[in-house]
C-alpha cells in the first residue's frame, strides 16, 4: 500500500507543475535584444507535425522529419533554467525562437556534416517520458547555452504523450523511434571524420539510447558506436534489462557514463509500475554490489545527488550539470580526471570549484 500511495504522490507532484508551454512557442519571432545569445539547434523527430503546422504532436510520424531553430537566449538568463514566455514572448526576458526551418533529410544532413567537418561537437539529446517536442527542444538549447562550448545541439523528438498517465504509450513509441535513432546515429558517424559525438539520454530516453546502441552492435555497426561518447541521465531502465543490453554493447571509449541519484522519486514511481525491480538511474553507489558491476561492465556511474533539482521529484539534476562543463574542462586540462573511467564515483559539487570535481565515495573499490 505504501508503494501504490508514493506512486500516486509522484504523479501527483508531476501534475501539479506550472501550466506547460504550448506548441505556440516555436513560432518564430524577428525581434531581438541587446545581451542576448542566439544559438542554432536541430531536430530529427519520430513525431507527426501538427495539421496547422504549428508544431508537433503525439502521433507517429511515418518517416523522420527534420528542422533547424535560431533561439535567443536572454541576457537575464540563470543556468540550468529555462525561462519561458508568459504571454507575448519578450526576448529581454524569455527563450525565443528568432528563426525556425523545417528541412528535408538532405538538407539536414548537409548541415551537420558542414558542421561536423568545421571541428564543432554536435551533442545529441534524446529526452524522456513526459516530454513535448518544444520542451526537449529548449532543454537542449539550455544546456548548450550553459555549457558554452563549441558545438551544436541536436534534438531527437520521439512522440511522446507529453502527459503523466501516458507512461506506457511512451514506452511503446520509444520502441517506435528505436530504428530511427540507430539511424541518425549512423549518419551522425558517417559525417563526423573526427572528434566523439556525445549522445545525452534522459530517463526513458536512456532506455532509447541503449537499445539504439544494442541494434547497431548486433548489425556490426562497430565502426558507428566506436565514435559516441554517451552519457545516461536518471536512466528508466529496468537494472535487469540494462545487465543485458550492456552484455550486448560492450564496453565503450570512454566508458558508457551513468548519472544517477539514489533519491530520484520519478524513478521510484517507475519503479513500482515495473514490479519493484531497481532502476539503473536509482543505483546506490555505494553499494558493494553497484561498485563490483560498474568494474566488471566498464560502466562509470555517477552520484549527482548533491546538484540541486528545479523539480519536486529531483529527476532533473542533469540540467545543472552543464552549467559546470567549462569548470570541469578546465580541471580536466590541468589535473586530469575520473571522466571516462569505469567505477563507482560522486560527483562532489563544492569541490568542483576548486580540485577534481569527481572524488572517489568513501569505501567505493579503487577503479582498475
Amino acid at each position: 500500500m505504501r508503494l501504490v500511495v508514493s506512486l500516486i504522490l509522484a504523479l501527483s507532484l508531476l501534475s501539479s507543475c506550472a501550466g506547460r508551454p504550448g506548441a505556440d512557442v516555436l513560432q518564430a519571432i524577428d525581434t531581438k535584444a541587446n545581451g542576448a545569445k542566439t544559438l542554432t539547434a536541430y531536430v530529427a523527430s519520430t513525431r507527426d507535425q501538427n495539421e496547422a503546422g504549428k508544431g508537433f504532436g503525439t502521433g507517429r510520424a511515418t518517416a523522420p522529419n527534420y528542422a533547424r531553430f535560431d533561439i535567443s537566449i536572454p541576457p537575464s538568463h540563470k543556468k540550468g533554467k529555462i525561462e519561458w514566455a508568459r504571454g507575448k514572448p519578450n526576448p529581454k526576458t524569455d527563450f525565443v525562437v528568432t528563426r525556425a526551418n523545417m528541412l528535408k533529410e538532405q538538407e539536414f544532413n548537409t548541415d551537420l556534416g558542414q558542421i561536423a567537418k568545421s571541428g564543432k561537437q554536435i551533442g545529441l539529446f534524446v529526452h524522456g517520458y513526459n516530454y513535448s517536442y518544444q520542451e526537449a527542444l529548449f532543454r537542449a538549447a539550455q544546456m548548450a547555452a550553459d555549457a558554452d562550448i563549441n558545438g551544436v545541439p541536436l534534438v531527437f523528438s520521439w512522440p511522446s504523450q507529453a502527459n503523466v498517465t501516458g507512461y506506457v504509450a511512451d514506452k511503446e513509441s520509444a520502441t517506435y523511434s528505436r530504428d530511427a535513432l540507430a539511424g541518425l546515429m549512423t549518419d551522425l558517424a558517417r559525417q563526423s571524420p573526427k572528434g566523439k559525438i556525445v549522445v545525452f539520454g534522459h530517463s526513458m530516453g536512456g532506455w532509447l539510447v541503449m537499445e539504439a546502441l544494442r541494434q547497431l552492435r548486433f548489425q556490426g555497426r562497430n565502426d558507428v558506436i566506436a565514435k559516441l561518447q554517451v552519457v545516461l541521465a536518471a536512466p528508466d531502465i529496468d537494472a535487469d534489462v540494462f545487465r543485458k543490453q550492456v552484455q550486448v554493447v560492450g564496453r565503450l571509449n570512454p566508458a558508457l557514463t551513468v548519472l544517477v541519484s539514489k533519491d530520484d522519486r520519478a524513478l521510484k514511481a517507475s519503479s513500482i509500475l515495473g514490479a519493484d525491480v531497481t532502476r539503473i538511474g536509482a543505483l546506490d553507489v555505494e553499494d558493494p554490489q553497484v561498485q563490483e558491476a560498474a568494474l566488471k561492465e566498464g560502466v562509470q556511474f555517477v552520484d549527482i545527488s548533491n546538484l540541486e533539482a528545479s523539480d519536486p521529484l529531483n529527476h532533473d539534476r542533469y540540467a545543472a550539470l552543464a552549467a559546470l562543463i567549462p569548470q570541469l574542462e578546465a580541471n580536466r586540462q590541468q589535473n586530469g580526471s575520473e571522466i571516462g573511467r569505469a567505477g563507482a564515483f560522486v560527483f562532489d559539487a563544492i569541490g568542483a570549484t576548486i580540485s577534481s570535481p569527481f572524488h572517489l565515495a568513501s569505501k567505493v573499490v579503487n577503479p582498475q
